[in-house]
């Protein structure tokens, strides 16, 4: 009936079909799944687990600015999204205090979604987990960006510095956003300049 070639086209082009259903009714009902798995230790149980014995655990619990809806925030099939990293630079930390500052910036934004709107991290990890770090000139800066950010229903996260090496004690470091639409976290960021 069908010459090889044809065949072949035949064959791709239903796979292609298919993959392109099948993502697209995983995207639209995993959130519903999701939600009925057991819900996450309570928080005194994980500080207790993390405890203090953490050689250089950050404490990111000074969260005076209230969130938003995190559950609200949505992406589109395909729809890039995309985690930013606003790293102060007037504290002058060294690379590796900013990779660990953008560690603890990245678990938390990441723990808070997973609880609140996991598709959306599911969406974020399908599409490849884009982490952005950026400049942040002071901690008004991220204090304003934060308050931005949790006003159109993004997660967002400051870290605040143990005290343990280079940092004053309870300092502001970096400002986890995301991870969110690409679009919707460049009218907080947009104007930052790359790390």
């Amino acid at each position: 009936m069908f010459s090889n070639n044809h065949t072949v086209i035949y064959h791709v082009v239903i796979a292609g079909a298919s993959l392109g259903l099948g993502f697209y009714l995983g995207t639209r009902f995993a959130p519903a799944r999701l939600s009925q798995t057991p819900s996450p230790k309570p928080e005194s149980v994980q500080s207790q687990v993390q405890g203090p014995s953490e050689p250089d655990a950050e404490d990111d619990s000074d969260d005076d600015i209230a969130d938003g809806d995190l559950g609200a925030v949505k992406a589109r099939m395909m729809q890039q999204c995309k985690l930013v990293l606003v790293v102060r630079t007037d504290l002058k930390m060294t690379s590796g205090k900013i990779a660990a500052q953008c560690g603890h910036a990245t678990l938390a934004c990441y723990k808070a979604l997973m609880r609140t709107n996991p598709g959306l991290v599911q969406h974020w990890e399908r599409t490849g987990q884009a982490k952005i770090a950026l400049k942040g000139s002071s901690e008004d800066e991220l204090l304003e960006l934060e308050a931005i950010a949790k006003s159109l229903n993004l997660c967002a996260r400051s870290i605040l510095d143990a005290g343990r090496t280079q940092i004053e004690a309870g300092s502001r470091t970096v400002l986890g956003i995301g991870p969110a639409p690409v679009e919707l976290i460049n009218q907080v960021t947009g104007h930052l300049r790359l790390l």
